[in-house]
């Protein structure tokens, strides 16, 4: 059986130091090879349309030329997997965010103290690159700037089919969820639960854009707050969240839940709560992501007679989770990603 070819990647980072500690680190690991170095996001572009790595690692802060500045050129120009690796975020997520949603499809945290704490994040750097590599990068994801929609729909209040909606997703959801979300309705009449793997403190400033890019109010599910009709509810990454009744009304609550494949936040757990607490008045949906998460929650949707949902391979960064769940026989509809707010829509319509 013929050897995996190894994995290319590209280091960008202003800090010869930090580009020397980053390649010892990938040259150690099995199937990684460093292909390139860059010390600006304009080197980073240039390189990545002479070498086309397999993945890029990309700081953000590094002068004129910046992190942003490359992953906007990459992924229009070249499209290739980028991962961002950057100490910004100890100060400011909102870069992080916004490269995100040019087209970066992972983030991870740089510890400030380079030299002591960067090994910590090698097991889980490896497996980033190793996702990253398998991602297929559509058109869609690069394609510029999101149009809000700002208009209303004619909801029947006293006839809707279904009472919520719940998503789950994981690598490349937080640009599938701006899609999404901000071609929704502005007075779209059921609660929206979200589930995106997401670092705790990362969950705040994600909250936060999502709330400016929508008419929507987009905040942080509190535990035993009731969620109100076209509110959007993003599930912490500091525990397990799910819902329960409490006579005729439903409440977030802290789940003791643990999701078979993931945690913190872990889709399996909302979407079996949704199941129980809602039964066959629920809309899950399944988009991009890496790995199992959420195909049983989406199981117990199904089979509580709900409708399910999931995003197509086609326009998929990451066809696990969707196919997982696929597979599990949990998913009634596939859709496209830019589809998606319109199908929903009409099932409520």
């Amino acid at each position: 059986m013929a050897e995996a070819s190894p994995i290319r990647v590209l280091v960008a980072d202003d800090s010869a130091l930090m580009r020397i500690l980053i390649t010892d680190i990938l040259s150690k690991m099995p199937r990684i090879e460093v292909v390139g170095e860059a010390n600006n996001g304009q080197t980073a572009f240039v390189l990545t349309q002479r070498l086309r790595p397999d993945v890029v690692l990309m700081d953000l802060n590094m002068g004129d030329y910046d992190g942003r500045y490359g992953v906007q050129q990459i992924m229009q120009y070249c499209p290739t997997p980028i991962i961002i690796l950057s100490a910004l975020g100890n100060v400011d997520m909102n870069p992080i965010l916004e490269s995100l949603a040019l087209g970066a499809i992972d983030y991870l945290h740089k510890p400030i103290n380079n030299r002591t704490h960067l090994q910590e994040v090698r097991q889980t750097l490896l497996e980033k690159i190793e996702v990253a590599s398998q991602a297929v990068l559509q058109p869609i994801m690069a394609s510029g700037v999101l149009v809000t929609n700002q208009h209303e729909h004619s909801f029947s209040a006293s006839e809707l089919p279904y009472d919520c909606v719940v998503m789950g997703a994981s690598t490349g959801g937080p640009r599938a969820l701006e899609t999404i979300l901000t071609q929704l309705p502005q007075n779209f009449a059921v609660p929206i639960y979200v589930v995106q793997h997401i670092p705790a403190n990362f969950s705040h400033s994600f909250a936060a854009r999502l709330n400016q890019l929508t008419p929507l109010e987009v905040q942080l599910a509190e535990v035993d707050t009731m969620p109100q009709a076209g509110g959007v509810y993003l599930a912490s990454g500091s525990g397990n969240l799910g819902l329960v009744r409490r006579g005729k009304r439903v409440y977030f609550e802290q789940s003791k839940g643990r999701g078979l494949y993931y945690n913190n936040p872990s889709v399996d757990v909302m979407m079996n709560s949704v199941a129980a607490v809602y039964g066959a008045r629920a809309i899950g949906v399944m988009l991009t992501g890496m790995g199992k998460d959420g195909a049983q929650g989406l199981a117990a949707i199904h089979r509580a007679g709900g409708y399910t949902i999931a995003q197509s391979e086609v326009s998929c960064i990451i066809y696990g989770m969707p196919k997982a769940a696929k597979e599990a026989g949990a998913v009634r509809q596939m859709v496209h990603l830019p589809e998606i707010a319109g199908f929903l829509v009409s099932c409520l319509a």
